[in-house]
């Protein structure tokens, strides 16, 4: 699988799990009510994609230093 879609594949995942995680009350109590209200918010998506770059920047620092670490760790064998 090509790099670019390995991480367009997480962000979108990040991405549905803040999108759900941030509104779950109003997803679970009244879902009809809260995706009409969605066409007259302001901030439709972009709250969402700030938190998921947000999340994605952290997880992509994260994974860096993993992969930096491995590499160093293979590099002493």
């Amino acid at each position: 699988m090509p790099r670019i879609v390995k991480e367009f594949i997480i962000f979108i995942v990040l991405f549905f799990f803040f999108s759900l995680g941030i509104h779950m009350e109003q997803w679970l109590s009244s879902p009809i009510e809260h995706v009409k209200y969605l066409n007259n918010s302001q901030f439709v998506l972009y709250h969402s994609l700030y938190f998921t770059f947000g999340a994605y920047f952290i997880v992509a620092v994260f994974r860096g230093l993993v992969a930096l670490i491995d590499r160093l760790f293979r590099g002493i064998e």
